[in-house]
């Protein structure tokens, strides 16, 4: 694994640590909150290569984020189980941050998508430890490389007269190359803007484009209403990456996956305090 560890990542850590003091309103000491480089490499490096076993893989992770064994649910469809936690607000808002656990047939899927679980877990850990005013839905999807089996699981779980309380869904798909990007084709172009500006504001490297073929996560939200962002940390090569033998632990930066959880961080904070009218 390439080790880049972010001390030099131009990101405003003072003003980060207050923003998320400010905005979530923790009793804890800010800095307490957001994670280290080195426990997200901890848990970058204990990947699971067996697509069997990775379900359990993701319920270790989020049980060493301190989530108790009643508060990680395992939610079977007809096809797929889907991972979830849910962290209470004080109103009936509800945004999803979700990242899916399978991998190819080919490779450890560890850029594809063992870095977006991490960030996934990791953005548990603090958004928990902050008590958020909307109420936050981590969900880990399953069989995302047969068609989104998931996330289309999940956002058919959702009665139609509930879909407006949910304001924002974002999904951590591929970090460990580049720069946090916004996939603008597969993304609300309200959220890309969001994203833009945060990243802009907080001087954070952050770029955004198209990939003709993509499909995400994302995608049953906003095709359904639901606002919905999908972020990824992928370089220009990724081709030669992802779903080939190659997509193993060696090749992921941890800089690039740690900024991409300090952007997210700061991305959903910002979330938190909007208007769900003022994302659609």
């Amino acid at each position: 694994m390439k080790f880049a560890l972010a001390v030099g990542l131009p990101v405003r850590s003072r003003n980060l640590l207050l923003l998320i003091f400010l905005v979530l309103g923790s009793r804890l000491r800010a800095q307490d909150l957001v994670s280290s480089a080195e426990s997200l490499l901890s848990d970058l490096t204990d990947i699971q290569c067996d697509n069997k076993m990775r379900q359990q893989a993701v319920r270790d992770l989020f049980a060493r984020m301190g989530a108790s064994e009643t508060e990680i649910t395992d939610r079977s469809y007809r096809k797929v189980t889907n991972v979830v936690l849910e962290v209470p607000g004080t109103t009936n808002e509800r945004i999803i941050i979700g990242a899916h656990y399978d991998k190819s047939r080919i490779g450890c899927g560890a850029i594809d998508n063992w870095t977006g679980i991490v960030i996934l877990a990791h953005l548990y850990r603090t958004i928990r430890a902050a008590h958020p005013n909307k109420n936050f839905v981590f969900v880990a999807f399953g069989r995302e490389e047969e068609g989104l089996l998931g996330s289309k699981a999940m956002l058919e779980s959702i009665p139609k007269e509930e879909r407006r309380n949910y304001c924002a869904m974002v999904n951590l798909d591929s970090f460990g190359m580049a720069r946090p990007q916004a996939l603008e084709n597969v993304s609300t172009a309200k959220l890309v803007e969001l994203a833009r500006k945060v990243a802009k504001e907080n001087d954070i490297p952050f770029a955004f484009g198209t990939v003709a073929t993509a499909g995400a996560d994302s995608d049953p939200f906003r095709f359904k209403g639901i606002p919905a962002l999908t972020l990824h940390g992928l370089a220009s090569r990724y081709h030669q990456v992802i779903h080939t033998p190659a997509d193993t632990e060696a090749e992921v930066d941890l800089g690039s996956v740690y900024l991409g959880y300090r952007f997210a961080l700061r991305l959903v904070a910002h979330l938190d305090k909007c208007d769900c009218s003022d994302l659609r």
